[in-house]
């Protein structure tokens, strides 16, 4: 057995899952990438994952295999530069085991990211998002899981991976206290206070849930086990296709639960709430992540815009005082 297969398996093992206690996500994610680049060396380097050496893993190799990426499998920047976080932190694990190797090491962890463009926030109007909440049918009791999962979702902007993690214990119903309690990203718990909408749906969701025990998950799928991230991603679809008959603007919005998390830090931000709240309402790791809807925020700009004066200038062309500076100017 090469020296790679026992390091990349004590990264997983001892780094990922004792050291550092990472997440099923980041397990998850790291995983694929080296099924991903190890799959890419059997064709580059015509060799068997067993059979691959460290040096096999030098600077030039990485470098095609993000190439690879971006050109073959038409990855996103983003994409690639989540693949290079995992070799990096593969490289860092490897600087502390591998000296004699410190070069190769060094050169595969000066390789660095791409600038990424930043795009604005896709969020929901809210003559979007009350046709979306209209559009299940809330007579069946799939239709009452979609409407509660949806008001959930818009009201208090939880990721899809806290929802669909989400059990009835995690769930408080009670007058003046109602609030909902879920573990997100870095294993942060936070509480979320509820609106009387969101209860109401809520209640009525789990009346067709009578006598579950409190582990169960909130929200079940059609097979009687936890919706998975495709399920809600299909779910919200669905009822985005049935809104856009009555809301034509969402006939050609490219809707995903994630835009329900931007619609429900968009509607915090229109009513004046602050960034820090903000970005503890939607447990950000840092303030400067909540900058985002600021600058997504058209209203606000307009605003701004309406409490200035313009300025009183009288309009006039420039004419250059000298023949070669006008003959310049004419260049």
């Amino acid at each position: 057995m090469s020296t790679l297969a026992p390091m990349l398996e004590a990264f997983f093992t001892d780094r990922l899952q004792h050291q550092r206690h990472a997440s099923p996500h980041t397990i998850a994610a790291y995983r694929d990438t080296f099924r991903l680049l190890l799959t890419f060396a059997k064709d580059d380097l015509r060799k068997a994952p067993s059979h691959l050496a460290l040096t096999d893993f030098d600077a030039p190799f990485i470098v095609r295999f993000l190439a690879h990426l971006e050109n073959k499998r038409r990855n996103a920047v983003s994409t690639r530069n989540a693949r290079l976080a995992a070799v990096h932190s593969f490289f860092h694990y490897l600087a502390l085991r591998e000296p004699q190797h410190a070069a190769l090491i060094q050169r595969v962890l000066a390789i660095p990211n791409k600038r990424t463009e930043k795009k604005l926030v896709a969020f929901l109007t809210r003559p979007e998002f009350e046709a979306i909440l209209a559009a299940p049918d809330q007579t069946t009791p799939l239709g009452r899981r979609d409407y509660a999962l949806l008001v959930l979702a818009i009201q208090t902007g939880l990721r899809v991976s806290e929802i669909t993690t989400l059990t009835l214990d995690d769930v408080r119903l009670d007058r003046g206290a109602a609030h909902v309690r879920c573990r997100g990203k870095g294993r942060k718990e936070r509480i979320t206070p509820l609106t009387a909408q969101t209860v109401k749906a809520l209640r009525a969701c789990l009346r067709d849930r009578h006598g579950a025990p409190p582990v169960s998950p909130l929200f079940l799928s059609r097979r009687r086990g936890p919706m998975s991230r495709d399920a809600v991603e299909h779910l919200v679809e669905v009822h985005r296709a049935r809104a856009a008959k009555k809301c034509p603007s969402l006939a050609d919005k490219n809707l995903s639960p994630h835009v329900l998390r931007h619609t429900s830090a968009m509607l915090l931000l229109h009513a004046g709430t602050d960034r820090s709240t903000i970005a503890l309402w939607l447990g950000h790791e840092s303030i400067e992540t909540t900058e985002i809807y600021l600058h997504a925020d058209l209203a606000m700009k307009e605003r701004a815009i309406a409490k200035t004066a313009p300025p009183r200038t009288r309009q006039a062309r420039y004419r250059p005082p000298d023949a070669l500076l006008s003959f310049l100017q004419q260049l």
